[in-house]
């Protein structure tokens, strides 16, 4: 890997470091805006949906474009997009402008993450493919380490001041990628078509064996069940436990130490260890068991404890489950990751409105729902090993 290269790669990482940065600023004063602006939990549930549709709408339409005018014009749209979407909910003040500023932001991360993914794919080599990847995932990781401390610091000025801070965040990842990215290497990834990934009847029939099928029917639901705890977390310790600004943002740091040190440091050595069939079934039943700790909690630390659990779980559980899919063999891989996308997706689409709307009956209801389901889950992991020690396509197991 020659040095302007690795220059560019690591501007790809922190153009990704600094979004996440920003992105994850904002997470400790949800339920706050939600209590300034007399939102209900179902209308906030509704916001954090209309991120994922829209990620979920234009993705293809991201991925085609890119293809045909570059990664580097793409990447930089997207990051000034997201400059413009975080200073918009900063200055907006009603319902309607919320839920269009998010949908925006979730334009905007389409554009950055599929875009940066694609392009640094292209800047590797095979062999290098991985590890770069890994070092963006980490980037996102460390991102999400730092944002919520800040966040619960800016926030003590104003509920507001995250999102000008995030959308000034936005404007420096936007310089330090056009100023930094060396020409030859904007005008490389210019026009470099990777191939579309067209999910075609023809294409189904040659992947959707039982075990895929089953497998694949695992990740609706548990998608569903991960985003349903994700979207009103911080709103419902909130609401139940009374957490403050300050005991929020600690929480969700030390989820960040801790999940970072599990993907960068123990994952490898994990799925080396269990499987990835195994350790997803464990993953799954920890973040049950830490969802129930969560419901009877009478502590802060308790319900810390028991964040750390489920959230440390769902941090390992989807590289896990990413990697399982690997072993389908590699001709249908853009497929076969373009449907989990997708149906991750409709999860991340259907699991914050459900969570939200029920949490507006009684708090309880959904992370009981949710329990159950990520349980539900944990046995569809007993099929779904049956089933790939007897199909032949399934490499390695």
């Amino acid at each position: 890997m020659s040095k302007e290269t690795k220059r560019a790669i690591f501007i790809i990482i922190a153009a990704n470091f600094i979004i996440c940065l920003g992105w994850s600023l904002v997470i400790p004063v949800e339920p706050f805006i939600k209590s300034e602006y007399h939102l209900t939990a179902g209308e906030m549930g509704a916001m954090t949906s209309l991120y994922a549709l829209a990620q979920f709408i234009f993705s293809p339409i991201v991925g085609r474009i890119s293809d045909k005018m570059g990664r580097a014009p793409i990447l930089t749209a997207g990051l000034l997009l997201y400059m413009f979407s975080e200073l918009m909910f900063a200055a907006s003040n009603s319902l309607l402008l919320f839920d269009i500023s998010r949908s925006i932001g979730g334009i905007s991360a389409d554009m950055v993450g599929t875009t940066s993914m694609a392009m640094a794919a292209d800047l590797s080599s095979e062999r290098d493919r991985a590890k770069v990847i890994g070092w963006i995932s980490a980037a996102l990781s460390g991102g999400l380490i730092i944002g919520p401390g800040i966040g619960g610091v800016l926030a003590n000025i104003s509920y507001k001041t995250p999102f000008w801070f995030a959308g000034a965040a936005g404007l420096v990842a936007a310089v330090i990628f056009v100023v930094g990215l060396p020409k030859h290497i904007k005008n490389q990834s210019n026009g470099h078509q990777v191939g579309q990934v067209n999910i075609t009847e023809k294409g189904l029939k040659a992947i959707m064996s039982k075990v895929v099928i089953i497998l694949f029917t695992m990740i609706l639901i548990s998608s569903f069940g991960l985003a349903g705890f994700e979207s009103i977390y911080t709103l419902y310790v909130n609401q139940v436990f009374k957490f403050t600004l300050n005991e929020i943002s600690i929480t969700l740091i030390l989820n960040g130490i801790f999940s970072l040190i599990l993907q960068v440091l123990l994952f490898d050595k994990l799925v080396n260890f269990f499987s990835e069939i195994r350790l997803t079934r464990i993953c799954f039943l920890i973040s049950t068991i830490g969802i129930v700790w969560l419901l009877f909690a009478h502590s802060a630390i308790e319900v810390i404890i028991a964040t750390l659990l489920v959230f440390c779980a769902f941090d390992v559980l989807r590289p896990a489950i990413t990697t399982m899919l690997t072993r389908f063999g590699n001709r249908n891989q853009g497929l076969i990751n373009g449907l989990n996308m997708s149906l991750t997706s409709i999860g991340n689409i259907a699991g914050p409105i459900f969570a939200g709307s029920l949490m507006d009956i009684n708090p309880h209801i959904p992370y009981a729902i949710v329990a159950g389901i990520l349980f539900v889950s944990a046995l569809i992991t007993y099929v779904v090993s049956h089933e790939m020690k007897i199909d032949k396509n399934v490499k390695n197991y």
